[in-house]
């Protein structure tokens, strides 16, 4: 979102950092928000759900694929996948359907918006940015983190933090951030967005704004973009099955 819709945003923000009941810091303490304990419990039943998907990593969009309009800037190679499970309040009902425990979890997070896993390849860098709009808040729950975890971070505004397995890391990505997986192994965690959580009336007003930005067509674009990469993912896995059925006849003859 770029322009004049962006500038208003911006200085929207600034009503929103003085009703944030949170406050307004680069990085969030996990004890601030009641349900990540059981989100960071059930991790073990995301990952079984996730590592089946990863079988069919190469039939994945790349995050500008989804939505170039937003990362044309930060990534052009083919190093960021997605799986997208919900897109600004819109759920993706057949990555769902493959993926029935990770969606039935989230959808207990209060204020949910956005959840895909977040795929970055060996060497990626996610070069310096900012979100589009403050009233959200982003969970980052550790999937897949290879060794040196150190090398798996992530920097929000002048702090880095690593990613851990089960953990959660919460922050504000109004803030300018940049990620690497400077490892030989895939880094892989479970992307969230949600509500920031807001005082009366301005948890209203955060809401109006929210609503009216999901039919923009920023918005509409990458839902489109979503179903076309839903569709060519389901048909890759139907060959798969029948590629198996057809081995199995083959060598029962």
């Amino acid at each position: 979102m770029h322009g004049i819709g962006a500038n208003l945003l911006w200085n929207f923000e600034k009503i929103i950092t003085r009703s944030s009941i949170i406050g307004d810091q680069p990085f969030f303490e996990r004890e601030q928000f009641k349900w990540v304990p059981k989100l960071e419990a059930n991790w073990t039943v995301i990952r079984q759900e996730l590592d089946e998907i990863l079988k069919y990593r190469d039939h994945l969009p790349n995050f500008q694929d989804i939505s170039p309009d937003q990362m044309y800037r930060t990534s052009t190679d083919d190093m960021w996948k997605t799986y997208f499970l919900f897109g600004y309040g819109k759920k993706a009902e057949k990555n769902c359907k493959l993926c029935p425990e990770t969606a039935r979890i989230l959808e207990q997070i209060p204020g949910l918006k956005t959840a895909f896993f977040s795929i970055l390849l060996p060497g990626k860098h996610i070069p310096e940015h900012r979100g589009t709009y403050k009233g959200f808040i982003r969970c980052l729950l550790g999937l897949k983190i290879p060794e040196p975890r150190e090398k798996c971070r992530l920097r929000v505004a002048n702090e880095v933090r690593h990613w851990e397995e089960g953990k959660c890391m919460i922050f504000d990505d109004a803030f300018p951030h940049e990620a690497w997986n400077e490892t030989d192994g895939i880094r892989v965690v479970l992307f969230i967005d949600f509500v920031r959580p807001l005082r009366f009336p301005m948890n209203l007003v955060n809401q109006l704004v929210i609503n009216i930005i999901a039919m923009t067509p920023f918005v509409q674009d990458a839902n489109r973009n979503q179903r076309y990469w839903d569709e060519r993912l389901e048909k890759a896995m139907s060959q798969k099955v029948k590629h198996k059925q057809t081995e199995k006849v083959l060598t029962s003859k």
